[in-house]
């Protein structure tokens, strides 16, 4: 399994969008884990100024991706894409660490 943390380059648009909407001129985005959802975890977005002193820091598609240390064994070899197809538009993660997934796509089980 692959360590990194990769974004798709629609995912990294939507991301230089949502910043640029919030008059962010430097940023990252902070994926995370926390307990929750139907499927016991679940993802957390958000757009950060700077990483925190305990995250994990990688770069892809000109974007810096910030993951907690806690979140990160559970995110490895993760791609982030964005859909905006018929089934709604968002952030959709494609994890293979995730043995089973909610109907929505936003929790997970490991």
């Amino acid at each position: 399994m692959a360590l990194e943390i990769n974004i798709t380059e629609r995912a990294a648009k939507q991301v230089r969008n949502f910043a640029e909407k919030e008059g962010m001129d430097k940023y990252g985005l902070r994926v995370a884990v926390k307990g929750g959802g139907c499927s016991g975890l679940t993802y957390v977005l958000s757009i950060d100024k700077e990483a925190l002193p305990d995250d994990r820091v990688v770069e892809d598609q000109g974007i810096q991706i910030f993951i907690p240390k806690k979140s990160y064994v559970f995110l490895a070899g993760t791609t982030l894409e964005y859909s905006d197809g018929l089934n709604g538009k968002g952030f959709v993660f494609d994890n293979p660490n995730a043995k089973s997934a909610c109907g929505c796509g936003t929790s997970f089980a490991v």
